[in-house]
């Protein structure tokens, strides 16, 4: 389908790509991963035109479709609706149904067998193109990614940015390209819209491309992986496990290559040196140079994982009650987040925080804060030293610091080789700490606020979303990092491989109550589908895949339904039209005007005809 040859790619003397090949099938389902910063995301960009090569050549067949959703979507603004918006992608299909409604129109006043047949073939694609369905599509799309059936009639330009990137998902997936580009979909998307994001690709008919940091939603929903590293692009066949597997053999496979070839070299290099100036042996030499000089090399295998060697620890402990929420109440106007709620934190808890957007995750991390007003009580135990990371905090960040002068101002009292110690953990290393903050991307500016967190010795962490912009290198670090944090945390987040790896308990918030689960989140999984299983009741909230597929089925009957009132009355309305030509046409006086009885002719027989068509899908639909 798509042929990338020798593509490079320069930023100045830089290589993002040097002669690097790929092909993508039609079948295929890639996650294209790499370091941040070596260019997923501009590759994209290349493969649509919007940047152009150095040089090499990417060839498609002309029927290929691409679909692209990236963040410069983000800017997109406009008053329509969002299920409008959204229906855009049917535009062609809708064009048709105008084709089809200009010719039953002029069939009344011209009635030819060649607008007859034009109609029949446009007829046909229309319902091809399943054009009688397409709003219930659209809005079963935009509710399976979260929005509630009472928001689809909402103007765009009231949703925040990532609502905004949600609307814009779920136009690309009912557009159906032959290749979908997806750069970092899970950004924007909580657990149960990942979920159902990973379900609806499944089915997914044609090729798509998508660059994640998540690896549990790779592995749920790709075959191949290509890997950008060293300029070059590298495909491994598989899910992302296997992609881990398959690594680790090849750059064993390849290190122990590189090592075999550098003996060789030194031998060689040995010989010449040794015996160059012999005339026995000169031209023995002479040919190991031509050896040499020939010879293709194996690069040295990179190690590109990261171990972090670096104890996060704290001078005061803190008592063994760290913070007790006592009747908690939170509203925000009508909508009650909160409804007198109490838990408790205990010395030692590491809590991961899940569930869908708007259930007030973030909200009940500012309450534990105390940020963000309420009503009732959170009390605080003894010695317990808050430090709360949440995206905002990239914001306070000294544009004009270099990266050790932003760590010392944690206050910690760390000297400047343990501080270069931290920052080496979060792949900072040599001349980069003097790097000023100002030039940092999003994800480099992620690392410094969480080692600045980590570093601040306190006990008890709130973390909002840490891995957000994040690279999975940098994901493990964090998970190694809290691994070795000696003290208590709550973490809000949707990436289920890095709550799998940290947490001990399971926080959710339902019926407008924080309750707790004493347990792995593999533990929470198992747990909350044998109650479901065993209750036959919808899971907790953070796996609605039941839950969103009652949802749908409901809002499909109740379209559905609409539809059948709709076609009702259209059939009502032509069986009237028709009663009315029948009572003309039994009209003997009629017969005497030729051009008149033709005109209504033809007008009965489109009548006939539209109401053949009206009851085939009155019948479908019931």
């Amino acid at each position: 389908m798509i042929d990338i040859t020798n593509l490079s790619y320069y930023l100045g003397d830089r290589a993002l790509y040097d002669k690097a090949s790929l092909f993508i099938g039609s079948k295929d389902k890639i996650g294209l991963i790499g370091l941040n910063g070596t260019g997923k995301s501009t590759l994209l960009k290349i493969m649509v035109g919007d940047i152009q090569p150095t040089s090499g050549k990417i060839s498609m067949s002309k029927d290929t479709t691409i679909g692209f959703l990236n963040q410069d979507l983000l800017s997109f603004q406009t008053e329509d609706s969002i299920l409008s918006v959204a229906m855009t992608a049917f535009d062609s299909t809708v064009k048709i149904q105008k084709q089809i409604d200009r010719l039953i129109k002029e069939l009344e006043e011209d009635y030819r067998y060649e607008l007859v047949d034009q109609l029949t073939k446009l007829q046909e694609q229309f319902e091809a193109r399943e054009g009688y369905t397409l709003q219930s599509r659209a809005e079963e799309i935009l509710e399976g990614i979260g929005f509630k059936t009472t928001d689809l009639l909402r103007p765009l330009s009231e949703f925040s940015g990532g609502w905004r990137m949600r609307v814009m998902l779920a136009k690309l997936l009912l557009e159906k390209p032959g290749l979908l580009m997806l750069d970092e979909p899970t950004n924007h998307l909580d657990l149960p819209s990942i979920q159902w994001i990973e379900d609806y690709l499944k089915t997914y008919e044609g090729a798509y491309i998508i660059v994640s940091h998540d690896r549990e939603f790779l592995n749920r929903t790709i075959n191949k992986i290509v890997e950008v590293t060293q300029a070059n692009l590298h495909v491994y066949h598989g899910d992302y496990n296997n992609y881990e597997e398959e690594k680790a053999l090849r750059s064993k496979f390849l290190q122990n290559a590189f090592e075999n070839q550098q003996k060789k070299i030194k031998e060689a290099e040995h010989f010449i040196e040794r015996f160059k100036a012999k005339a026995t042996k000169a031209s023995q030499a002479q040919s190991k140079m031509k050896m040499l000089e020939k010879m293709e090399r194996v690069a040295e295998v990179i190690d590109d994982t990261a171990k972090v060697n670096f104890r996060f620890n704290f001078k005061t402990k803190s008592g063994r009650h760290v913070k007790r929420l006592e009747d908690v109440s939170k509203a925000y106007g009508d909508l009650k987040i909160l409804d007198h709620s109490s838990i408790g934190i205990e010395r030692g808890d590491k809590i991961a925080l899940i569930g869908a957007n708007g259930k007030g995750k973030s909200t009940l991390l500012r309450i534990i804060a105390k940020t963000e007003p309420y009503e009732g009580k959170v009390q605080t135990g003894h010695n317990v030293i808050n430090s709360f990371y949440a995206q905002h905090q990239l914001e306070s960040l000294k544009l004009q610091n270099d990266l050790l002068e932003e760590l010392k101002q944690a206050g910690t009292g760390r000297t400047e080789q343990e501080l270069r110690s931290v920052l080496g953990c979060f792949l900072f290393s040599d001349e980069e700490v003097f790097k000023k903050i100002k030039v940092l991307s999003g994800g480099e500016k992620s690392r410094v606020a969480l080692a600045k967190t980590l570093i601040s010795e306190a006990n008890f962490l709130l973390l909002d979303e840490p891995t957000n912009h994040l690279d999975m290198l940098s994901v493990s670090i964090l998970v190694q990092a809290l691994q070795q944090y000696e003290g208590t945390f709550l973490a809000v987040s949707h990436d289920r491989h890095f709550i799998s790896q940290i947490a001990n308990k399971i926080w959710y918030i339902e019926d407008r109550q924080v309750k707790e689960y004493p347990g792995t989140y593999e533990e929470f999984n198992w747990w909350n589908k044998k109650n479901q299983a065993k209750e036959n009741k919808t899971p907790i909230k953070q796996n609605q895949k039941k839950g969103n597929t009652n949802s749908r089925n409901n809002a499909e009957k109740q379209q559905t339904a609409k539809g059948l009132r709709k076609i009702e009355h259209q059939i009502e309305q032509l069986e009237d039209d028709i009663k009315s030509l029948e009572t003309q046409m039994a009209n003997s006086e009629l017969y005497k005007n030729a051009d008149e009885l033709a005109k209504m002719n033809v007008t009965y027989e489109i009548r006939k005809t539209e109401l053949e068509r009206l009851i085939e899908k009155w019948e479908e639909l019931a």
